[in-house]
């Protein structure tokens, strides 16, 4: 069986099959689940858009024309047989306006649930990768200080500091990092207003508030998790042989505890990850931001059920997707995962 570097190259792979497979059944019950839960919302979209003085005639042939009279069942099917050839419907509130227009309203038009989450999808991106490029290295340097500083003032702040921060809503930190950064001291724009022909620069500016805020939300998480599994590992005896050569604390825990707490660390970084693509509601309506997010609530306010659809499947594979990659990764950096007894 051919080796790569210590790591079974072919379990690698079956574990990387098998949860392939897993992460396709969690996300076809996810998206029943998804169907079902978005269509019990109450309301109705024809009944939003004419308003009170519509009429049970109007009502009815708006239901027509978005398929809404169809059975649930046949709905799904239809909305499962798009999605898996990369069409995820169309708009409502834009296939109305689209219609009145005789504008374009079929995969890639202008009422397209797909052409409207690319932009909105990618800027939630950039807000997850500025966000993750700040807190996963904050989060490690100070756990593992906090590891190798235990029970000193500088261990028992940090834990008191993400405590807090963990503790408080996102609305919250998003206000008080407005009232100090954006209004008593005015270093960065308290609303996030992203173009597409904006530079780089522009956009990292504008993103940054939002970034510190979901920063604040997760580091706690992942120091506390890395802090907590390296302490573990420094009773073990070769931790301890490391010690009695001489080896300075600093390197025994850089060098020698840190590799053998990869997987906890790993699978704690990765669920954040997700939350940072997950959980940015919130966040992004505080700071107007135009991602999925805001999109998201938006739909839901005017009741658009293939957007709100669409975004909850993006939500879901997302997550079940880092999910998977954090399990392989965790794997792959302990070879001895993959040889059960």
């Amino acid at each position: 069986m051919r080796r790569n570097g210590g790591v079974n190259v072919q379990s690698v792979l079956g574990i990387i099959f098998q949860r392939l497979g897993l992460g396709l059944v969690t996300l076809f019950v996810v998206s029943v689940l998804i169907f079902a839960a978005v269509n019990m919302l109450p309301g109705d979209f024809a009944e939003a858009i004419l308003g009170q003085g519509a009429t049970p005639e109007a009502v009815a042939a708006i239901r027509e024309d978005l398929g809404l009279n169809k059975n649930p069942v046949a709905r799904y099917l239809d909305w499962l047989g798009g999605i898996l050839t990369g069409d995820f419907g169309t708009s409502f509130a834009q296939a109305n306006f689209s219609a009145f227009a005789g504008a374009d309203t079929g995969k890639g038009g202008i009422g397209s649930v797909a052409a409207q989450l690319e932009p909105r999808f990618k800027n939630t991106l950039f807000l997850a990768t500025v966000a993750a490029a700040i807190a996963v290295p904050i989060s490690l340097m100070l756990g593992l200080l906090a590891a190798l500083y235990r029970n000193s003032i500088f261990d028992r702040f940090v834990n008191i500091a993400t405590l807090t921060s963990i503790s408080s809503p996102e609305f919250f930190l998003a206000y008080i990092l407005i009232l100090l950064l954006a209004v008593l001291n005015p270093m960065l724009p308290s609303l996030s207003s992203i173009f597409p022909d904006m530079s780089f620069g522009e956009r990292l500016e504008k993103t940054l508030l939002p970034a510190l805020t979901l920063t604040l939300v997760v580091t706690a998480h992942m120091m506390r998790m890395t802090r907590a599994a390296i302490i573990n590992l420094l009773a073990s005896p070769y931790i301890e042989m490391a010690r009695l050569k001489g080896i300075s604390p600093a390197r025994v825990i850089v060098f020698h505890a840190l590799p053998n707490a990869l997987a906890p660390i790993i699978n704690v970084i990765a669920l954040n990850l997700a939350y940072l693509v997950t959980g940015v509601v919130v966040v992004e309506v505080v700071f107007v931001y135009p991602g999925i997010g805001q999109m998201f609530v938006d739909s839901v306010k005017i009741r658009d059920i293939p957007v709100v659809q669409a975004c909850c499947l993006i939500f879901a594979s997302a997550y079940i997707l880092l999910n998977l990659l954090a399990d392989v990764m965790g794997i792959v950096s302990n070879p001895r995962l993959l040889h059960p007894k």
